[in-house]
């Protein structure tokens, strides 16, 4: 019977572990889209000049018509780093966040799809752009809705309850090694 719960447990674990990699692949691809996508030229003016002077040709991207977007996408590929690091609610917290910018990251690349700009506009960026907010979104709502269950970083990188802090009593480098572990600086004597 208990090798049954266990490998219950461990399938839920790896579950659970499968969700966030997709989430976090989903949250990242999104806002690798949206940052490369608001980078391309959005739309190309040609503005005349008296002859024989060629007309001037200025290429605007998408973060010259919406400022704001490359600083949310930036925001918004941090915010995945970060989904790795928290659990429980901070997680959750994080993925309605993170689903937020991803709205408002889709909404700039929209506002470039139906602006009415003059010139020559490719309206491709725009939609990555869209897209790329639109994934970020579905990852987000997969992280504020399943998030809590997910595993979190192991325990491995935390300090340790209840170790005694202090000089180290020996010069064998492990020593020096291990107090660092413990919180203890190698060096005081």
């Amino acid at each position: 019977m208990r090798g049954a719960a266990g490998s219950g447990a461990e399938a839920r674990l790896r579950a659970g572990r499968r969700e966030l990699a997709y989430a976090v692949l989903l949250g990242v691809a999104g806002a690798g889209l949206a940052i490369w996508s608001v980078t391309r030229a959005w739309v190309v003016e040609l503005a005349s000049r008296p002859a024989p002077l060629p007309p001037v040709r200025e290429v605007r991207a998408g973060a010259d018509l919406a400022p704001w977007l490359p600083a949310l996408a930036l925001v918004m590929l941090a915010g995945w780093g970060a989904v790795l690091a928290t659990r429980g609610w901070v997680r959750r917290l994080l993925g309605g966040v993170l689903a937020g910018i991803g709205a408002a990251v889709a909404a700039g690349g929209g506002y470039g799809l139906v602006a009415g700009l003059t010139g020559a506009v490719s309206r491709q960026w725009p939609l990555l752009c869209l897209l790329g907010g639109g994934l970020a979104v579905v990852a987000g709502v997969l992280t504020m809705v399943r998030g809590g269950r997910w595993p979190a970083m192991g325990a491995r990188y935390e300090r340790r309850a209840g170790a005694p802090a202090g000089p180290v009593p020996s010069r064998r480098t492990a020593d020096a090694w291990d107090a660092l572990d413990r919180g203890a600086d190698p060096t005081d004597e």
